[in-house]
């Protein structure tokens, strides 16, 4: 079922399927090098009703789709009709102004049929004299990638001081290249008025699971500890709900914990920044991962709330938890992982963020590995060459009581079977059998 806009609907979050051929290999966004970098541009700006609120509009759109079939354009409609809520998720209380940090953040919306796009969003204040208000530039994209949208982002916000007329050419040209293979670099032409030619370079990251995080940004706010309850009511799929007031902080530190789950995705509602009209989806029964603004903490509290952990992205702390969640994770193991991030945390300076993004995820798959790495062996393959999963026998195999008992957990979550279902799928000869 799918909630908030009609179909595009950010709130109910199906993984989408892992492509044959990648065994085990999941993402939260499924991409291939060489397509487009991008679906649209939108401009999102605060436009006065008669009532005398403001109201967020697309007041710019890159490329106008022409020829569209009935299907495209209904489900390019209900896309459109969803970005200007999430460029502006705080509400309409907004006064012109001189004065405004411009800020990153990114959404998700889910289609009918699971696949994702994500929304990367600058709102910046438009240069000029005098009060004004806000705009958002988005670049919807399949890709997820957050590092070089910043950086195309960047380089939008830097010609938007020139003139809207300069953005055009540079994002067509962007639109013309194709996307880079993992560690892979695309060089960009960008022609502008008074500075010349210049040439723009956009590299992927190596690790394309880590292209979309930013592990720096959770380990700034919470320690390792909260990192680790966080973790596991998340290998649970429990409510996990994150205050912040600002919105870049929101969207990294929910997009990292998602991240900590690889090779596994989180396969239910993931919203990380709720726009307001969609408070009440902390009123869920089922299992959601979301972002809410500080502003509206008395909000939440007062909703009628299944148990959930709330977390405080801006004091470091947690203001509701279930309360076993020191308990969850295997002993050994917590304590192998806590050390491996305390180990990160003294080095914070040391390590680039690509470093802190390798060392973190390693510690977490690590933790996988070491509790079902051995779930290949207990897929038995009928002749017909379809696989199916000996569960019973799967848990048995673990000798640590304490390990037993987590998995077990485990193998009841969507995610689990989710990874198991495409394993059975994808019988594939062992590297170097042909």
């Amino acid at each position: 079922a799918s909630e908030g806009n009609d179909g595009v609907s950010a709130a109910e979050n199906t993984p989408p399927r892992v492509p044959q051929g990648m065994p085990g290999e999941r993402s939260s966004v499924f991409y291939s090098a060489g397509q487009f970098f991008f679906e649209y541009l939108v401009v999102v700006s605060l436009k006065k009703m008669p009532d005398g609120h403001y109201e967020p509009k697309i007041t710019y759109q890159f490329p106008k789709r022409e020829n569209l079939l009935k299907g495209q354009k209904e489900e390019e409609e209900r896309l459109l009709q969803a970005i200007p809520l999430f460029c502006f998720p705080d509400g309409n209380n907004w006064a012109p102004t001189t004065e405004f940090t411009s800020e990153t953040f990114s959404f998700v919306l889910t289609n009918v049929d699971g696949s994702r796009k994500i929304g990367y969003c600058r709102r910046l204040l438009p240069s000029g004299r005098g009060v004004q208000f806000p705009e958002v530039f988005c670049i919807i994209s399949c890709l997820g990638c957050f590092g070089l949208f910043s950086k195309i982002l960047d380089e939008v916000e830097k010609r938007r001081q020139i003139s809207m007329a300069v953005i055009y050419p540079f994002m067509q040209g962007l639109r013309e290249s194709p996307f880079p293979a993992p560690g892979k670099t695309v060089t960009i032409k960008s022609f502008i008025p008074e500075s010349g030619t210049e040439l723009i370079e956009l590299t992927r990251p190596v690790d394309a699971h880590l292209e979309h995080v930013e592990f720096q940004a959770l380990l700034q706010r919470l320690s390792p500890h909260l990192i680790l309850h966080i973790f596991a009511s998340a290998t649970l799929e429990r409510r996990l709900i994150f205050l912040a007031e600002e919105l870049s902080v929101l969207s990294q530190c929910i997009h990292a914990v998602a991240a900590l789950l690889y090779p596994f995705t989180w396969a239910h509602t993931y919203i990380p920044v709720v726009p307001e009209c969609l408070l009440d989806t902390v009123c869920c029964p089922t299992p959601f991962m979301v972002g809410i603004q500080m502003r509206h903490l008395e909000r939440v509290l007062e909703q009628p709330m299944e148990e959930a952990l709330i977390v405080d992205l801006c004091e470091g702390k947690i203001i509701r938890a279930v309360g076993d969640e020191e308990e969850i994770l295997p002993r050994k193991l917590q304590n192998e992982m806590l050390i491996s991030l305390n180990r990160h945390n003294n080095n914070n300076n040391v390590h680039t963020s690509e470093q802190v993004n390798a060392l973190v995820s390693e510690a977490f798959v690590h933790f996988f590995v070491r509790l079902v790495g051995h779930y290949a062996s207990y897929i038995k393959w009928g002749r017909s060459g379809s696989g199916s999963f000996q569960e019973r026998a799967f848990c048995k195999a673990i000798t640590s009581k304490s390990c037993r008992r987590f998995v077990k957990k485990f193998v009841k979550t969507n995610m689990f079977s989710l990874f198991i279902e495409e394993a059975e799928k994808s019988r594939i000869p062992q590297e170097g059998n042909g």
